[in-house]
């Protein structure tokens, strides 16, 4: 019976680190340190590991310097790019990595890994062991005999063996570096003989076996020419099979026993709680997923069924002040969700589940109604909606660590409770009572961190209570008129079956229009149009593209109507349809309070922020949203230059806080600024290229990107920003000031402190160093817009309650809150309305708010 070898695979590090590098081009930490050639790595190498199945493993790297190489020959790797910042600062990352997962690495000061590997094959080879080299380099194939083969990654893991060096090379893997020796080696640098090829390497090694057979049996060449050549660069062909020839005897390695060195390759099992706090570090939740622990904590999970064993239970959890608790639900969507049973858990390690079938949910609403007893959840929003549309009013929401997690960690943008665990407990969840227990402890963690950082005010006071506004209007919904959408939808049916026609006949053929590819051929080789951007895949054909074509032909414009028309009529004209519930005849937008960095809401099915109003096929899209009832009306309250009016706050510039103060044109007074005018004489191209540069600076825009915006040159635009800047100088002096406390502290903060985290301000690249000083300009001014309408919601919310007023909240749209309104209410929600949105918090400037009311969001006066 033949008994299989044992595995050695030698890993060449830095090649390995390469293809990592650029297999994920980009990723990074919240913090922006640059992780892509770490998780590519790690990646591969589990995937490696677990192909190859190694007994005993190595991962061997070049080291930063000179080799022996560099002394023979100065030129040595001359023309090799040096390492790419954004792999090198990952270096010493992977190093520990791999010690965590407690993997042999080999590295030597004026040796290269590729000798080391020749080493350590060279000890390994009285054994009888299979070693399979992992790399891209060709050098090492010297190596390859009968137990010896190479992995090479860059061609799809092909293994390299005797059979395959001798069809590609011509010769056995020993004669590689003779073949280097007189044809070079363009990659490395080595010069070989000018004008001998590899081909004729090959010949002539074939017929006299060694570089120095060659020098010595010139006299043998018959081409006279090429043995003049050799004559003449004898000395040089000598150097590159030198420069080309791998070391077998590197120390210290070289002087080791097979024995010793097996046993430090030995696979050895991962340290896997060094690994853990690595992982989380890297902020890499897939990997923490594979090395984290199961919860040791022990607890008392317990089913209760029947009336009697609900009742002592009932009677515990009354007594407690705080308690977790979870859904099990049939559904992701709260509106379309059944509760099959509510799981309980608190402080004494008990975990009660209720099921449904054995206990009814009226027997459970006194606790969960109480506002004594305080709940702790993750996402109690969407267990704050399935139990109201049961007729259950959850009170006593206390602590939400989905929101917690949000406002200490606002740019990861997604929060779930394994995560969490993995990041703050160091253990992965495995059941719902693991779940509950891991809620309750991370709510005193999270509690603290919030406390310590200055944001339990805006937790407590905006974010929390917000939960019960975004629930309600998510369960009251939105009316839409279902008759007039589907005759929009034929009605834009029409429109683009007629400029199907009209572009078929311009182009002068039928085509796939929504194919880039064919519409590319139709317009720059059959048109002849000019090509104005490339892509990967070919000459561009994007909306940016096709406005510069409208000038050159009618086509572009008509593509330009079809595309718009055609996404207004599948994304929101038969997008809408298809969301309207099947019981209330609405749709229910689902509002996501951790959704932005900046701290708005964002909302999704349908996507609200979205619907358009920029063009007149857009805003038809808005007449189809309706009041409730016939008795009512929709109310729309809209801030007016909120984010102008916090930059003047912000910045305390006199001039700006002036204008807002005197109840000016901002627009207008600013073109009279920087135009040098009088305000009266500020014509309407002056007042929009002030609107440009005024709402421009608020997102710290370049003067290249004021260029685009209004079709002027880069240096125009330029003085633009100049004169602003001269008669604005606060607005100058906060921008400074931002982007000096982002590089300080690495956040900035709204008027709320509510945080937002901008590591990318100390970038070497210089495109993510200005995008991330453009963040810490606009994050304050975006951020505390985005805290404003959040408490006014807060604040409408309550007081329309306590004054026993029916009006509705139904959406949140940037800086705009809509409302279903009876009419008899208007009066009294107006009022209410405009004061709250108004004075909820107080600025240097006025708040103003403009109402407008109609039967539909688009026709509103």
């Amino acid at each position: 019976m033949k008994v299989s070898k044992k595995r050695v695979l030698l890993i060449d590090g830095n090649s390995f680190c390469y293809r990592a590098f650029y297999a994920i081009k980009t990723l990074s930490t919240s913090k922006g340190k640059p992780t892509n050639a770490v998780y590519g790595f790690v990646t591969m190498l589990n995937k490696l590991i677990s192909e190859q199945k190694p007994d005993y493993l190595a991962v061997v790297f070049d080291l930063k310097g000179p080799t022996f190489r560099h002394k023979r020959f100065a030129d040595y790797k001359v023309s090799r790019k040096p390492m790419p910042d954004e792999l090198s600062v990952q270096l010493p990352v992977i190093k520990e990595v791999l010690q965590a997962y407690r993997i042999a690495i080999f590295q030597q000061k004026g040796f290269e890994a590729d000798d080391i590997i020749a080493t350590l094959v060279n000890r390994l080879s009285q054994n009888e062991l299979e070693i399979l080299i992992v790399t891209g380099d060709k050098d090492i194939l010297q190596v390859v005999d009968k137990n010896t083969k190479i992995l090479n990654p860059h061609q799809n893991n092909l293994i390299l063996d005797e059979d395959w060096v001798r069809n590609n090379f011509g010769v056995e893997p020993g004669k590689i570096n003779e073949i280097m020796g007189l044809a070079g080696d363009p990659g490395d640098n080595i010069p070989g003989v000018p004008g001998i090829g590899r081909a004729t390497a090959v010949e002539l090694i074939k017929k006299f076996g060694t570089v120095d057979q060659v020098l010595a049996n010139i006299d043998k060449i018959t081409n006279k020419a090429r043995a003049a050549l050799i004559k003449r660069f004898a000395q040089q062909a000598q150097m590159s099979k030198e420069l080309a020839t791998l070391k077998f005897n590197v120390p210290p390695f070289g002087k080791r026993s097979a024995s010793d060195l097996l046993k430090e390759l030995k696979m050895l099992e991962a340290d896997k709680e060094r690994l853990l706090k690595l992982f989380k570090e890297l902020e890499f939740k897939s990997l923490m997923q594979q090395v984290a622990p199961e919860s040791k904590a022990k607890i008392d999970y317990r089913v209760v069924s029947g009336a009697d064993e609900a009742e002592v239970w009932l009677k515990a959890l009354s007594a407690e002040e705080s308690i977790a608790l979870h859904l099990v639900s049939t559904h992701k969507d709260p509106m379309l969700a059944k509760i099959s049973g509510i799981v309980f858990a608190f402080e004494k390690g008990k975990t009660l589940f209720f099921s449904l079938e054995q206990v009814k949910l009226d027997t459970l609403k006194p606790i969960l109604e109480s506002e004594q007893i305080k709940k702790v959840g993750h996402d109690l929003k969407y267990a704050k909606l399935v139990l109201s549309n049961c007729a259950v009013d959850l009170q006593g929401i206390d602590f939400d660590t989905m929101l917690a997690s949000y406002l200490l960690t606002p740019e990861r943008l997604k929060y779930e409770l394994s995560d969490l665990a993995l990041e703050y407990l160091n253990y992965k969840l495995e059941d719902v009572s693991q779940s509950l227990n891991a809620v309750l402890k991370l709510s005193k963690i999270l509690r603290s961190q919030l406390k310590e950082k200055g944001l339990w005010d805006l937790f407590q006071d905006i974010e929390v209570p917000l939960i019960e506004v975004l629930a309600r209007m998510e369960k009251e919904g939105v009316s839409l008129d279902r008759d007039f959408l589907l005759h929009l939808s034929r009605d834009f049916e029409k429109k683009l079956n007629n400029l199907t026609k009209d572009i078929y006949e311009m182009a002068g053929e039928e085509f796939n229009i929504n194919s880039p590819k064919q519409l590319s051929s139709i317009l720059f080789e059959k048109l002849r149009l000019p090509k104005i951007k490339r892509t990967k895949t070919g000459t561009s054909t994007d909306t940016e593209v096709l406005r510069k074509l409208s000038a050159k032909h009618p086509i572009a414009s008509a593509l330009l109507e079809f595309r718009e028309i055609a996404k207004l009529k599948s994304t929101y004209v038969d997008g809408l349809i298809k969301l309207l519930h099947h019981k209330t005849h609405k749709i229910h937008t689902s509002f996501n309070q951790a959704g932005t960095a900046t701290g708005r809401l964002s909302s999704r099915e349908p996507n609200l922020q979205n619907i358009p109003i920029r063009t007149d096929s857009g805003k038809k899209i808005r007449r189809a949203f309706i009041a409730d009832k016939k008795t009512h009306l929709l109310l729309s309250a809209d801030y007016s230059q909120i984010e102008l009016r916090i930059l003047a706050h912000l910045s305390g510039d006199k001039n700006l806080i002036s204008a807002f103060k005197q109840d000016l044109d901002i627009h207008s007074y600013t073109a009279s600024l920087i135009f040098a005018v009088d305000v009266h004489k500020v014509s309407s191209e002056m007042r929009d290229t002030a609107k440009t540069v005024n709402f421009g600076i608020t997102y710290g825009m370049s003067a290249y990107g004021l260029s685009k915006d209004l079709g002027i040159g880069v240096q125009q635009a330029q003085e633009f920003i100049d004169a602003y800047f001269q008669r604005y100088a606060g607005v100058k002096g906060y921008i400074s000031g931002q982007i000096k406390r982002a590089e300080r502290s690495g956040y900035v903060t709204t008027l709320l402190r509510r945080r937002r985290y901008i590591p990318q301000i100390k970038s070497r690249d210089e495109n993510i160093r200005r995008f991330a000083q453009r963040v810490a300009i606009n994050a304050p001014v975006q951020g505390t817009a985005a805290d404003l309408i959040k408490a006014a919601m807060v604040q409408i919310h309550r007081s329309s309650r306590e004054k026993g007023l029916t009006g509705e909240m139904i959406i949140q749209v940037h800086d705009e809150l809509v409302f279903s309104v009876p009419q008899q209410e208007l009066a009294d929600m107006r009022s209410l309305i405009k004061d709250k949105m108004e004075n909820v918090i107080k600025l240097k400037v006025p708040v103003k708010v403009s109402i407008k009311t109609g039967s539909n969001w688009l026709e509103m006066k």
